[in-house]
């Protein structure tokens, strides 16, 4: 067995901003989750987020199925109308999030149905329907208990919100569909004061989303608020980059969902020097939210539909970070990969075997991780580069292939297969060809993930 001082066998190093598993409700924001009679289970199913003191700067990354569902839509729709262009960036002044039916391909119908939503929220706080932002969950081809959303709506608004750390948590749990963990992150960082000196800037986030989960977006639902201030715009490029190599790099069972969305406030509230004129204002929200995003990913892959382990591939060595990013994300993504996991097997072919077939994201996910876009649209889904002949791969902390020596290393596996018994699997690769890293997440197939999905409707 290799020594303990390679750096294969250790995680890549994190130089994020230190996450807390708590909710934790920025300043200039109320919440509130509640119980509306849309889950036959008769757990909370609707979470009402609303901005204390009018609308605020917001931006949304939603999904590119073409099934797109009606809250979907009409979100991009607001923020286009409320921003002043077509970019998912402009005002709200809430976020109504529904749980146990997905109002996508209901048609026309569901399309009315959401607007009543909306129109409902924006009467009970005292808002435009456009700064209304919309995200629902559940089952596909069902439609909404319009009348319930509307009652509990009303109810909610009227005296359930509240400015705590309590009602956050309670809309995240009213966020969950299969979820079987409530999922909650925050981060706190010192920025620059818009007077002078420093001030501690909050970003706070809340998701669903354990099946329906692959990269090309954000992969299920998220709420971030921040009490930072920026701008549509500046919210839009911090939060796509977060996105690029957080929740993109994301894969539970290979399908994007149709309501994917995540959506992010900025209530200002902090007293912090405007991130899209001051440069570290910027850098430090921009370290929050990714910071949280990636926490946030890693709780959703943990809490996979039947997950026993959390997959976490870390790469190094690549041609450039956006070749380490394909590489991790096909291995995490590998169906072989996921069962050998499952099965506590070192089968490091299925390792190698996803990294040779592995491709760098679409253009549009290069350009949010900072490829210029003349860049982007040279590699858009092109091969990552990888050569047999230098590659390394690491299981659980154990040398298993080397590619300079000849390939298998060998070693002990049922010492390898004790090591992949925790909940979670680190797969370490170092392509050998120049600096470039990249990680992604993942969790491993299961025969409860089958039990779940092949009943899931009835």
């Amino acid at each position: 067995m290799p020594v303990a001082t390679d750096p294969l066998l250790a995680p890549l190093a994190d130089r994020r901003p230190t996450v807390e598993r708590v909710a934790r409700l920025p300043a200039g924001f109320a919440a509130a989750g509640a119980t509306a009679g849309i889950k036959a289970s008769g757990t909370p199913d609707l979470a009402l987020i609303v901005a204390s003191n009018g609308p605020v700067p917001a931006a949304a990354i939603t999904t590119p199925n073409r099934f797109a569902a009606a809250p979907v839509r009409l979100s991009r729709a607001n923020l286009s109308e409320t921003g002043g262009s077509a970019a998912t960036a402009g005002r709200a002044r809430a976020v109504i999030a529904t749980s146990g039916s997905a109002n996508a391909a209901t048609g026309p119908a569901g399309d009315a149905d959401q607007v009543e939503i909306g129109e409902a929220v924006a009467t009970a706080i005292g808002c435009s329907p456009a700064e209304v932002l919309h995200l629902s969950t559940g089952v596909i081809g069902t439609r909404l208990p319009v009348d319930r959303v509307r009652a509990t709506v009303a109810r909610v608004a009227g005296a359930g919100l509240a400015a705590t750390d309590a009602a956050l948590e309670a809309a995240a749990v009213a966020l969950r569909t299969t979820d079987t963990t409530t999922k909650v992150a925050t981060a706190s960082v010192d920025a620059p004061a818009a007077g002078g000196g420093t001030v501690t800037v909050t970003v706070s986030g809340i998701a669903k989303g354990v099946g329906m989960i692959h990269p090309r977006m954000a992969t299920m639902l998220s709420v971030l608020l921040t009490d930072a201030t920026a701008d549509p715009r500046t919210l839009r490029e911090l939060l796509a980059g977060a996105a690029a190599t957080t929740w993109n790099q994301l894969s539970v069972d290979g399908d994007t969902s149709t309501n994917d969305t995540v959506v992010l406030l900025a209530s200002g509230m902090a007293g912090a020097a405007d991130a899209a004129d001051d440069g570290a204002a910027r850098a430090a929200l921009s370290g929050a939210i990714e910071a949280v995003a990636r926490d946030l990913a890693r709780q959703q892959a943990a809490d996979g539909e039947g997950a026993t382990a959390l997959i976490t591939c870390q790469v190094s060595g690549a041609t450039d970070d956006a070749d380490a990013r394909g590489i991790a994300r096909a291995i995490v993504a590998s169906q072989l990969v996921k069962a050998a996991v499952h099965g506590r097997d070192p089968n490091w072919g299925r390792v190698a075997g996803a990294a040779g077939n592995a491709v760098v994201a679409d253009g549009a996910i290069l350009e949010a991780a900072g490829m210029t876009a003349a860049d982007a649209a040279a590699r858009t889904a092109r091969p990552a580069s990888v050569d047999p002949a230098r590659m390394r791969i690491a299981i659980a902390g154990h040398l298993v292939y080397d590619g300079a020596t000849g390939g298998p290393v060998p070693g002990d596996k049922a010492v390898v297969r004790e090591a992949m018994g925790g909940d979670e699997v680190l797969i370490r690769v170092d392509v050998g060809l120049a600096d470039g890293t990249g990680e992604a997440f993942g969790c491993d197939l299961t025969e409860g993930y089958v039990r779940e999905n092949s009943e899931y409707t009835t």
